[in-house]
């Protein structure tokens, strides 16, 4: 109550003043700047220059309901690439899918191949002499290194946040009850990313692309949706490979090992199921190599494996043909062997 006294006090006093019609600045001189603020290439606003125009705003609509998302020119003839998730229900439904470029231009975008598994979609706007973003590797991206996610949060496109990356390799699930789950080798990140940012690229401090900005964490069903520094973006090396095989068939492969694991396993570790008909593929890499249903695979490369999701996105992340080592426990011993990966059937 003081602090309000006192400042209708000083307002009544400045009005007292003016309405005298006496100067308050008595002959002062005031000063205009014409200076320019100079921004550097490299700093955040400098990169945002350069990223915006490639950066899209995707809507969908289709009987089953719209949405919105991000996305961003990957070639100059008008290829998109964007996450599975935001284009799912209308291309499923035979909806429309919207792309708006920067400049406020709007097309109609037809989809080239979208790959659930990876969560990833690309669409083709008729267009061309589009500006596409420059990749960048995200293999040599380090924990604390600056980034800028760029999207359309809750349809506000053109927005601009910035972070550090805060982890590497975090195994996170995505997807819905009407879509595949997807599981993510995932860059972590404390740029704001919201409901909306799906799909937009996650660029480094050259302005060059290292991730595809995909999920958020939320504390629960309970809490204010939106973010809390959470956000988590697939490698734009993986993206990029599962691009181009979309682009080039329509449909993207990822290895496995052959197995069937018990997601309700609350153990350290993947463990292969125990039912006996789905354990082990027949003619797998996990037969071929011995493995039997109940065995629990403990490393992968070197890698401490603690659940399932970590094993199926430690797979996801190789190859097809890459030869392999895991470590597994059968009867509370443990064993090592070798295999090589084959690409999923569809």
């Amino acid at each position: 109550m003081v602090l309000i006294a006192l400042l209708a006090g000083s307002v009544g006093g400045f009005l007292g003043i003016t309405a005298t019609g006496a100067s308050i600045f008595n002959g002062a001189n005031l000063v205009s700047s014409n200076s320019v603020i100079e921004r550097a290439p490299d700093s955040v606003a400098g990169i945002a220059q350069r990223v915006l125009p490639s950066v899209v705003s995707i809507s969908t609509s289709s009987v089953i309901g719209g949405g919105t998302g991000s996305g961003f020119v990957i070639d100059s003839d008008g290829f998109i690439l964007t996450n599975n998730h935001v284009i799912d229900g209308a291309a499923r439904s035979s909806g429309v899918i919207r792309v708006s470029l920067n400049n406020g231009a709007i097309y109609t975008a037809e989809v080239v191949g979208r790959d659930a598994p990876y969560d990833l979609a690309v669409l083709k706007i008729k267009a061309s002499g589009l500006k596409a973003l420059q990749f960048g590797d995200s293999d040599k991206i380090a924990v604390g290194d600056s980034v800028i996610a760029i999207g359309s949060p809750l349809g506000l496109s053109g927005t601009v946040t910035t972070g550090i990356i805060s982890a590497k390799d975090r195994a996170v699930t995505a997807g819905d009850s009407n879509t595949e789950s997807s599981y993510i080798n995932a860059l972590q990140t404390d740029a704001a990313i919201n409901p909306g940012n799906s799909g937009g690229p996650l660029v480094d401090a050259t302005g060059a692309v290292i991730g595809v900005n995909s999920a958020i964490a939320s504390l629960g069903m309970d809490s204010q949706v939106g973010s809390i520094g959470l956000g988590f973006a697939i490698p734009i090396n993986q993206a990029r490979k599962t691009a181009d095989q979309l682009i080039k068939n329509g449909v993207a492969t990822y290895p496995v090992i052959g197995v069937t694991l018990d997601m309700n396993f609350t153990g350290s570790g993947a463990k292969i199921t125990t039912t006996a008909d789905k354990a082990i593929l027949p003619g797998s890499p996990a037969q071929v190599a011995g493995l039997r249903g109940g065995d629990i695979i403990t490393s992968f490369e070197g890698k401490t494996i603690n659940g399932a999701e970590e094993l199926i996105v430690a797979v996801r992340a190789k190859n097809v043909g890459d030869r392999v080592t895991l470590t597994y426990k059968r009867d509370g011993v443990s064993k090592t062997t070798t295999l090589t990966l084959t690409a999923a059937k569809k």
